[in-house]
């Protein structure tokens, strides 16, 4: 009885108003409107079969549902602390809110992070502080292999694709690229309208659907890429192996979603899935993706050409580079995507459990291309939840020449974090094709706001620089940062990873902790040409 005591109140409060409207006044009738609806949804849910909460708790179950309903904005703007939340803190969103709406920023009363907490991170600072550190640094892209070099920023928007966004999102971030001066990577989505409207710069990011530069049966097509990454727009082009947020899925944009708009861009037929598969078809080795490479950097005039990836097996990294040195064909930049990096939708799984996160994947990286004497050809792009002036001097010291951000551009252009990037009612007017909710989002108020933040954060990391005593971000050694092990433990990164020296794969591979993965890749395969097997079962071998 006590489980349906909200549906029975219902049913005899009905049965009252019915009675006293029939008895006194009509006007009675008006609480049948209050009581009916919810005796009537009683009744379906004593004979429903669906659900078995509903069945024992018959009207009042409802109740549990608009609770879980609202439990994202109660934790968000009623219980969630300033540091709690995810996947990125409410100090985070604010600070880059500030930024970009060019507000106060300095925070009071020191700092709220435990600063005992294991794995909390600082800069090293120096008595004799740099007193002209730059401003707005910029890095070269391009080998001597390359005949475009590109001059880029040291923050720069990551891939997010038209579809995954809204044409308006699409323009204010594209325009405020062409006002900081920094650069817009398309996402695998291909080159829309929205893109070269403003004159932004763009990266071009091939993924394994080609789209943009496919043929009919999704195969790439070197006429269509020819096209697009010979504008004057498009300053370099990269090759999307992996995102961080989903390694190997790939994925499907739903027929539903896939508008005349969309297909046009991605060379697609309008109103069907939209398969983007789980690798590519143009290459299937090392060496066939290094000649894949070449050939794309010939077709766009020679303008500089990188890949992008999560980093997973470590023995596909060192093949990559076994295939550079064996071809003697140079990537201009390699992108390392943090497994913490964003997308608008993924499996649970394969955001929370497969591939690695930035820092390890962005150091494994930086001792294969300065193990091999590679580092000087290559530069180190790096990406994943990078959002403040400390993030861009902890990745630079680590190995990465620049960074790329999504989600912190995207807070810079409206974004509240809302999640619902997948369902299409994204109230800011970011993550939507909706054009009334996109509506919300000006273009010209947005793009100024994606500068501002731009031009601050940078600011940021100069006064960073300059307080490890440096000139350039350039400078900044693993020694400058460091790491908490436990509450009365620290180290600096130099202490605590191992960082190889020039050459080292090459002249002494056996004495480094990449032995066996260096000894198990294969330049014309991305399978192990050996078995892994555990270090110490390699040692009682032995």
């Amino acid at each position: 009885m006590s489980r349906a005591l909200v549906f029975i109140g219902v049913v005899v409060l009905s049965a009252g108003f019915a009675v006293l409207a029939w008895l006194v006044s009509p006007w009675w009738l008006i609480g049948l409107a209050f009581t009916l609806p919810p005796a009537l949804m009683g009744v379906y849910d004593l004979i429903q079969r669906r659900w078995t909460v509903t069945r024992n708790y018959p009207v009042a179950a409802h109740l549990r549902w608009l609770f879980f309903d609202l439990r994202p904005y109660l934790r968000q703007y009623i219980v969630e602390g300033d540091l709690e939340g995810k996947p990125y803190s409410y100090e985070a969103r604010s600070l880059v809110h500030a930024r970009a709406l060019g507000g106060e920023e300095a925070h009071p009363f020191g700092t709220e992070l435990d600063v005992l907490q294991p794995g909390y991170r600082w800069a090293n600072h120096s008595i004799a502080p740099a007193e002209n550190p730059e401003k707005e640094p910029r890095i070269e892209i391009g080998n001597d292999q390359c005949s475009q070099h590109y001059s880029a920023s040291l923050l720069n928007i990551s891939a997010m694709s038209f579809g995954a966004l809204g044409s308006h999102a699409i323009q204010a971030l594209n325009k405020g690229a062409k006002q900081g001066g920094f650069f817009h990577d398309t996402g695998e989505g291909g080159i829309s309208p929205y893109h070269l409207k403003h004159g932004g710069d763009l990266v071009w990011e091939i993924g394994s659907g080609y789209f943009g530069c496919r043929n009919d049966d999704g195969s790439f097509d070197p006429e269509l890429f020819k096209e697009g990454a010979t504008r004057e727009q498009v300053r370099m082009t990269e090759i999307k192996l992996s995102q961080g947020a989903k390694p190997g899925h790939g994925g499907m944009l739903p027929g539903a979603k896939v508008t005349e708009e969309i297909a046009k861009t991605r060379k697609v037929p309008a109103h069907e899935d939209c398969l983007s598969p789980r690798g590519h078809t143009a290459f299937s080795t090392p060496v066939e993706m290094m000649e894949f490479a070449a050939r794309m950097r010939e077709m766009s005039g020679g303008k500089p050409v990188g890949i992008k990836l999560c980093v997973g097996q470590m023995h596909e990294v060192f093949a990559v580079m076994k295939a550079m040195l064996k071809t003697g064909i140079h990537l201009d930049f390699i992108v390392v995507d943090g497994a913490e990096g964003g997308t608008g939708a993924a499996p649970l799984e394969l955001s929370n459990h497969v591939g690695m996160p930035l820092r390890e994947g962005l150091i494994l990286m930086r001792n294969a291309l300065v193990g091999t004497g590679l580092k000087d050809k290559v530069r180190l792009g790096s990406s994943g939840k990078v959002f403040s002036g400390y993030g861009i001097a902890e990745n630079i010291a680590l190995g990465a020449d620049w960074c790329n951000a999504a989600r912190a551009f995207m807070f810079s252009i409206g974004c509240i974090q809302a999640q619902r990037c997948h369902t299409g009612t994204c109230p800011t007017g970011v993550t939507t094709q909706d054009p009334i909710r996109q509506r919300a989002l000006v273009v010209d108020v947005q793009a100024e706001r994606a500068a501002r933040f731009h031009k601050k954060t940078l600011h940021a990391l100069a006064d960073i620089v300059a307080a490890a005593g440096v000139e350039h971000p350039r400078d900044l050694r693993p020694h400058h940062i460091s790491i908490r092990d436990n509450p009365t433990d620290a180290r600096s990164f130099d202490a605590a990873k191992a960082f190889l020296q020039p050459n080292e794969l090459l002249d002494a591979p056996e004495d480094t902790i990449y032995a066996r993965h260096w000894q198990a890749a294969d330049a014309d395969s991305f399978k192990p040409r050996q078995d892994l097997p555990h270090p110490e079962k390699e040692s009682e071998e032995a």
